[in-house]
């Protein structure tokens, strides 16, 4: 505990605050891909080193001789997105070094570097049940005039055998605010399901109902015969019961999002669609596969797929790969700036937040054009044919 009164600070204050002041300014460099699809940054934009001193350290000397780090963090990662008053603000997850998980929000003026985190992370107000661990939450300005948080909350199965003590129930917590500074907890979603992960507010109503993309799974692991990007409908947030869900998207063998799939943020609205960043999962023998692809559902019917690139649109790289949880790459936060430009807020291996850019125009393109999975090695083959016979026009 820092005393009021306290005016000795620790030895090593200085060198961490000119460290830190160091990391906070240091400016990303852009690293253009050779698809052309996006631009990487060089640098991660939030790390564990990016949480403030004052979260982490005890800076008087009195009660911290040795200047040692009291609350340590292992990683921060999988953020919420949102344009908000001018600036680029993630909902970044925090995971202490105890294994839980909290929110903190994190601006930038120009959405790629310089992420200042604001005074203090989010207390997430709590139900009766009190949460064991929260994670991974989604923004979204819904057009009722509330930014909505809805975030995975975990506790214990209390039906899991005596000496169990890692069977976990996870279900979509939901909060909402109009300032991003004083929240409202909601009731958590009811549905069918046993358990709801990757659970996604759509911004717009659907015949005056509130629409919420849901992943049911019949474990907290395992999907089970659950799985699949589901649709779901609500009348209203203050009771939020999901009595039926549709699968929009399910799983598929030998793909990409084989084992599961779920939605990263909520879908943007373009003229020829809404645009759909998802999660896959496979298995492979040195463990889960997490990569992201993306695909297009109509305007007037969500529920409707139009456009369906096959493959993944952004897999984890030679860094990337490497983290605390390997091979993976998880976004449930972008942003669409007024003239077209996409900010896509993603994590590598549940460790760090990086940031790609791309624009709306070039991901309508490419899920318009680029050819749908076949399913089969040589419907591929077949793709890759007439692409070179197109080609032959021109090489």
């Amino acid at each position: 505990m820092i005393h009021k009164n306290a005016t000795r600070k620790i030895k090593n204050y200085e060198s961490l605050m000119e460290n830190y002041k160091s990391l906070i300014e240091r400016k990303n460099i852009a690293v253009p891909q050779e698809s052309n699809l996006f631009t990487r940054y060089k640098y991660p934009i939030v790390t564990a080193k990016h949480i403030p001193i004052s979260w982490r350290f005890d800076l008087n000397v009195e009660s911290n001789p040795f200047g040692l780090e009291r609350i340590g963090v292992n990683a921060a990662f999988n953020a919420g997105a949102i344009k908000w008053k001018g600036k680029y603000v993630l909902a970044v997850r925090v995971e202490g070094n105890d294994r839980k998980s909290y929110f903190a929000f994190a601006e930038s003026d120009n959405g790629i570097d310089n992420f200042k985190f604001w005074n203090k992370p989010l207390l997430v107000p709590e139900n009766d049940e009190e949460d064991i661990n929260v994670y991974d939450i989604r923004l979204t300005a819904h057009e009722d005039g509330y930014v909505y948080g809805v975030f995975c909350t975990e506790k214990k199965d209390p039906n899991a055998p005596a000496g169990d003590t890692s069977a976990a129930i996870a279900n979509a917590g939901i909060i909402r605010s109009k300032n991003l500074e004083d929240w409202e907890r909601l009731p958590n979603l009811i549905s069918p399901s046993n358990q709801q992960r990757n659970v996604v507010l759509h911004p717009e109503f659907v015949d005056g109902k509130y629409a919420l993309y849901t992943r049911p799974q019949d474990g907290f692991i395992e999907t089970g015969a659950g799985g699949g990007i589901g649709l779901g409908f609500i009348e209203d947030m203050a009771n939020p019961a999901v009595k039926e869900e549709v699968i929009v998207n399910n799983k598929e063998y030998h793909t990409v999002y084989e084992l599961k799939n779920g939605l990263g943020p909520a879908p943007i609205k373009t003229e020829k669609g809404w645009l759909h960043l998802a999660h896959g999962v496979r298995n492979t023998a040195a463990g889960l596969r997490y990569v992201l692809y993306l695909f297009m559902t109509d305007l007037d019917d969500i529920t409707k797929i139009t456009h369906f690139p096959g493959g993944y649109f952004m897999a984890p790289n030679e860094q990337e790969i490497i983290g605390d949880v390997s091979n993976v790459l998880f976004c449930n936060g972008w942003i669409a700036d007024d003239n077209g430009k996409v900010f896509i807020y993603y994590a590598s291996s549940d460790t760090r937040m990086h940031l790609a850019t791309t624009s709306i125009e070039v991901l309508v393109d490419y899920c318009m054009n680029t050819p749908s999975d076949g399913l089969a090695s040589n419907k591929s083959v077949e793709n890759i044919i007439d692409l070179i016979d197109k080609n032959a026009e021109i090489i």
